[in-house]
Order: C-alpha cells, then structure tokens, then sequence
C-alpha cells in the first residue's frame, strides 16, 4: 500500500546535474535533509551501472523509510527488489509493468492529460505525475508547460495521488500544491543544488513539511 505522504518530497536523479559530487553522495544528502522517495534515473548508464546504483540507493532509502522507485527499467527494479518502477509515455506499458512486478509494487505513470491520467489508473498505477509543469532544460522534448491549471484537472481526474515536475523550485512548490498536486518532484533544484540539505529543506517548508 502506498504510503501518499512518501510522495511529498520526490528527487529524480541526474548525473550529470550533481556533477563531480555523485548521484549517491548527492541522495545521501538528500535523504538525510528530508527527502522521501528517490527515483533512479539515468539513460546512459549500462545495466551493470544501473544495478550497481540501484543497490546502493535502495539500501540508503531503507535506512531512511523513503521510497526507492527505478525510471523505466522494470528489470532492474526486479533485480534489486526496489519499492516500484516509474513509467513514461514510451515506456513499458503500465499493465504489463504490473503483470511483471506483481501487486505491492509502486508503479507510476507520467501523464499530460486527463484521458492519460484516466487509462493509467485504469492499467493499474498507483500515483500519477503531471509532466513538466514549468520549463526545464531536463525535460525538452515534452511540448509546452502544463502550469498549475493543468495539475488541477489532472488531479481531478482520478483518485490516484499526484506528483508534479518539471521546473519545481522553492518559489513555485506551494502553487503547484494549492493547485490539487499531493508532491513535487525535482531534479535540477536538488540535484545541482550547491548545499543539498539546504535545498531540500527550502523545500520542505515550500510544500509545508514539517519535521
């Protein structure tokens, strides 16, 4: 059973954005500011890479009662027995994922409108993320920016629980909150963030986390 309020604080690595720091030394960090729920994510790395960092986070993420979820990768999700998988428009089908995965797994689903929204949950997703809601140099080939007009019809357009990316920072977080979202997902605010656990924190406070 998913626990919604894992979903408040979601890091997407990159690695290229944490630069000479890493991807696990910056999820270290994170973790221990706050965060709750790290999604591997990393299309050039080989599958041995993958396992590898896949291990390490899953491990970490236990330490810290946060949710380790792998981008895409549904294999390497098996391999290392992570807490669920995420799935774009191009991926896996979400159907198929859970045939494979079985039902505890997380699974989650990128979504842009609310007929995507609607067959994901009906395939068996268990959260939703509205996909690029403001612009981002992550993200380019995704069309225009939903803003936080569209997170709300997305959010009203099935049960599932809803994480918003895409452009998230401290000064946006608590519009795409009030906007119906139950999280936000972030990569570059994070990720190249100069002092992560102040970055995560600023954060925090934006989507009214308390700890």
């Amino acid at each position: 059973m998913l626990d919604v309020r894992k979903l408040r604080l979601y890091l997407v690595t990159d690695p290229v954005l944490c630069g000479p720091r890493g991807v696990i030394e910056t999820c270290r960090s994170a973790l221990e500011a706050g965060v709750e729920t790290v999604q591997l994510r990393d299309k050039t790395a080989s599958t041995a890479e993958l396992l590898e960092t896949a291990k390490t986070l899953l491990e970490m993420c236990r330490e810290h009662d946060a949710l380790f979820i792998v981008n895409d990768r549904v294999d390497v999700a098996m391999a290392v027995g992570s807490h669920g998988v995420h799935l774009g428009r191009d991926d896996m089908p979400v159907a198929v994922a859970r045939k494979l995965l079985g039902p505890d797994a997380v699974i989650g689903a990128s979504t842009r409108t609310p007929d995507e929204a609607i067959e994901a949950c009906r395939d068996g997703a268990d959260y939703l993320a509205a996909n690029l809601v403001y612009p981002t140099t992550t993200k380019t080939n995704l069309g225009p920016p939903l803003g936080p007009g569209e997170v709300a019809r997305l959010k009203e357009a099935t049960p599932l629980p809803l994480v918003a990316i895409g452009g998230i920072n401290p000064s946006n977080a608590g519009e795409v909150m009030n906007a119906g979202a139950d999280g936000v997902a972030v990569v570059s605010a994070v990720m190249a963030a100069d002092d992560v656990k102040a970055a995560v924190r600023e954060l925090a406070a934006a989507v009214g986390i308390r700890y």
